[in-house]
C-alpha cells in the first residue's frame, strides 16, 4: 500500500475463516481490486502478509503472474516497512525480486522480511514470498517515507 495509512484507508481484523487473527486495509484502489491482501505480527513480531492464489491471478500458462507476484511483494515491503515507521506514508523507490518458483491456483502465499537499515528518509528491506510454503520469489527494495 504505497502512500500510507492514508484518511480512507480502513483498518480491518478478520475474525472469521482461514484469515482469523490477520487484518486487511481497505482504500488503495489498487489493492482493493487485486487483494485482498492480508496482514499480521507472528508471534516474534515479525510481519506476515498474505492471500490465495484465484484464477483472476493466473497467466496463460496456469501458474500466478509475475505482476501479482511482483505487486503483493511491493505491498509486504511496505508493511515489513512499518517495522522501522508504524504508519507512515511513503513510496517504493526501487523492488528487486528473483522469481524461484511458480505459484499455482489455489496456493496460499505468504510473504515475510526483515529491515535491513531504516535512515531518516529510506527504509531498506529484503524478504520472501512462499507458496503453500515454499520460496516462489525472494525480493528486497527501498521505500521513501515522506513527510507530511
Amino acid at each position: 500500500m504505497d502512500g500510507g495509512e492514508s484518511a480512507s484507508a480502513r483498518r480491518i481484523a478478520i475474525t472469521e475463516g482461514p484469515w482469523a487473527g490477520w487484518n486487511y486495509l481497505s482504500g488503495d484502489a489498487f489493492e482493493d481490486h487485486v487483494g485482498p491482501f492480508y496482514f499480521r505480527r507472528d508471534e516474534v513480531g515479525l510481519t506476515r502478509t498474505g492471500f490465495i492464489a484465484e484464477p483472476r491471478h493466473m497467466n496463460g500458462l496456469g501458474t500466478m503472474h509475475g505482476g501479482c507476484v511482483l505487486s503483493f511483494a511491493d505491498y509486504s515491503l511496505f508493511m515489513i516497512a512499518q517495522n522501522a515507521y508504524p504508519g507512515m506514508a511513503g513510496v517504493t523507490v526501487s523492488l528487486n525480486g528473483e522469481f524461484v518458483s511458480a505459484i499455482q491456483l489455489g496456493a496460499r502465499v505468504e510473504g515475510t522480511g526483515e529491515v535491513v537499515k531504516a535512515g531518516k528518509s529510506l527504509v531498506f528491506t529484503r524478504g520472501t514470498i512462499l507458496a503453500d510454503g515454499a520460496p516462489a520469489l525472494t525480493f528486497s527494495g527501498v521505500f521513501k517515507r515522506l513527510r507530511g
